[in-house]
Order: structure tokens, then C-alpha cells, then sequence
């Protein structure tokens, strides 16, 4: 395994990052132990998840369960490997239905982190990560709520997550006026077929020397294989043959191009990922064992000028970083 620094910090993660959020839901606690057991064994120190997870994800959830957090919390208790492990979880989500029970009040930012710790069964988190930006609490609020589980050791590092360019700017200078380190990384949604981060939220990353933790790397599976699936005779969600549809001259581009380099497609696009100097580790989101070891592969992979290219001419960015995108 490969690591580097997150960000500007001197905190050292794998360049790949266990999501969690299968955990509890579509992962059994068995398996998911295994699956931690194995990429602790491979290399991966950073684990990532939020104290939403562990119930089916949609935009219309009412409230979290925290069984991710709780069957990480078991694992940690059993396994003895908290000191070993970069945990990274988040909040903002709601976690019950009262008025006060999500985003990013002081109130709810130190009952949420409370109740994190508590079904992690650690005293400290690495990584505390605002799941979306909260634009009706001022940073000054926030900050003072993150500031506060700082000194008292409950947290170490802020991210942030889901945030645009000017959102990150905002943060970064209210933090600044408090003598604040202020935000460590971002997670975002990025990979071939969602480029648009590369306008402005990459640069501001860049800017302020954050690290970024891209989701969805494989675009939901769309930039796995799923045409060499779908000829094995596996079946597609509607969804996911709604997007088979639209990128259907791309996919078989790209597949073709995976073929040629003798590379699984998924672990092409990780590596793609992998190149860019702004991103630290990919989010991968294993269901079982033998899918992270397949993806482990990655880290292998290095992808010439050619090759980036022809990746580029596939599945094309917004034309580069604003304005220049757009304007002259």
C-alpha cells in the first residue's frame, strides 16, 4: 500500500479509503468485520464513515440508525486496532425526527459527535467531516462547536464534505479569523463520467492545501464493466440502464480501452483517480472481501500520457478550471 500526507496536514492516510456505508445495510457485521480485518492486513488505515449509515441511503431519509458506526465501534473493541486506524466519521444528516436532531447547530454538532463516539466505542475521532453544507447556521457557530471538541480531544481534523468552491472559501476564512487550521479534506462526488468538481472545487482544494476524498469513484458501478456484465448475463437496475443508455458509445469505448491495457475497467478508473495530484484516497465501498481485494489492484496501476488522453477524449471534463472553462 501507498501513503500520502491529507493535504497540508502531516497526518499520513492509504491511498485508498474503506467506505463503510454498505455496513449494516447491505453488509452483515461478519462480513463487514472480514472486510476490515482484510484491508487493515492489505494497508488501508483510513476508514471512513457517518453516523447516518447503516440504513438503506435516499434523499428523502427521515433518520440514521448508526449501525455502521456501532459495528465499527465492535470491531475496534474486538479487534484492539483504534491506534492503528485514521476514522473519519460525519454529521449533519437527521439521526431522529426532532427539530434539533440534524445539520450543523453548535447544539447539534456536539450531541451528534457525543453520540458517534459512543457507538464507535473510542474517545476520539481523526477525521470530523460536515456530511453538507448547513447554510442557515454562520461559520461562526460552527467553528466555535468544532473548536470546542478539538480541545477536549474529541476530535482531531475537520472536513468537510458535499461543499462547493465558495463554500470551502467561506469556511476557510471564518477558520483563519479563529487561528484555526479550518478544514483538512473534502469529500466529493467525482470520477470519469461526473467531472464537474475540476471547475472551481478542485482549485480551491488546491488553494488551500485540503486533501480530496472522491465518492462514487466508479460512478455507481456504471464504470466497472457493466457492459462485459450485462453480455454474462447480469442484470441491470432501471437506473442503471438508463445511464447504460446515455454513455453507451462511451462505455464501449472505454471498456475497449480497459481491454487493451488488460486491466479490469474499475480498477482503470481507480488509478485514473490516483493520478491526479489533488485527490488523496478514493472512497472504495467493498460489499465482500474478495471485492476489495480486486480493488486493491489500483494502486498498481500506472496510466502513461497516452493513455490519459485517450481517458480525456472518453469521458471529458468541463474544459479545464473556471473561468477558463468558459471564458477567456
Amino acid at each position: 500500500m501507498q501513503y500520502t500526507h491529507l493535504g497540508r496536514t502531516g497526518l499520513k492516510v492509504s491511498r485508498l479509503c474503506l467506505g463503510t456505508m454498505n455496513f449494516g445495510d447491505m453488509t452483515d457485521e461478519k462480513t463487514s468485520h472480514n472486510i476490515m480485518d482484510a484491508a487493515l492486513d492489505a494497508g488501508i488505515n483510513f476508514i471512513d464513515t457517518a453516523d447516518v449509515y447503516g440504513c438503506p441511503q435516499s434523499p428523502d431519509i427521515t433518520s440514521g440508525n448508526g449501525l455502521s458506526e456501532e459495528i465499527i465501534g465492535r470491531w475496534l473493541s474486538r479487534s484492539g486496532n483504534r491506534d492503528k486506524i485514521v476514522l473519519a466519521s460525519k454529521v449533519y444528516q437527521p439521526m431522529a425526527t426532532g427539530p434539533n436532531d440534524k445539520y450543523l447547530s453548535a447544539y447539534h454538532i456536539r450531541r451528534a459527535c457525543d453520540a458517534s463516539l459512543k457507538r464507535l466505542k473510542t474517545d476520539h475521532i481523526d477525521i470530523y467531516q460536515m456530511h453538507h453544507v448547513d447554510r442557515a447556521t454562520p461559520w461562526d457557530e460552527i467553528w466555535q462547536a468544532m473548536e470546542q471538541l478539538i480541545r477536549e480531544g474529541k476530535i482531531t481534523y475537520v472536513g468537510s464534505s458535499n461543499f462547493a468552491g465558495w463554500h470551502i472559501a467561506c469556511a476557510q476564512s471564518a477558520s483563519a479569523s479563529r487561528h484555526l487550521l479550518g478544514l483538512s479534506s473534502e469529500q466529493s462526488i467525482y470520477n470519469l463520467a461526473q467531472r464537474a468538481i475540476e471547475l472551481e472545487v478542485i482549485p480551491a482544494l488546491r488553494h488551500y492545501g485540503m486533501g480530496l476524498i472522491p465518492w462514487s469513484p466508479l460512478s455507481g458501478g456504471l464504470l466497472g464493466g457493466v457492459l462485459e456484465k450485462a453480455r454474462t448475463g447480469r442484470r441491470a437496475t432501471p437506473e442503471m440502464k438508463n445511464n447504460i443508455a446515455h454513455h453507451f458509445e462511451a462505455l464501449q469505448k472505454w471498456e475497449t480501452l480497459c481491454l487493451d491495457l488488460g486491466e479490469k475497467p474499475a480498477d482503470v478508473a481507480l488509478a485514473w483517480l490516483l493520478h491526479n495530484p489533488s485527490v488523496t484516497a478514493p472512497l472504495i465501498g467493498p460489499r465482500t472481501r474478495e471485492q476489495l481485494t480486486l480493488a486493491l489492484r489500483a494502486v498498481e496501476i500506472t496510466l502513461s500520457e497516452d493513455t490519459l488522453r485517450c481517458i480525456d477524449k472518453i469521458w471529458p471534463g468541463p474544459g479545464g478550471e473556471a473561468p477558463e472553462a468558459y471564458a477567456w
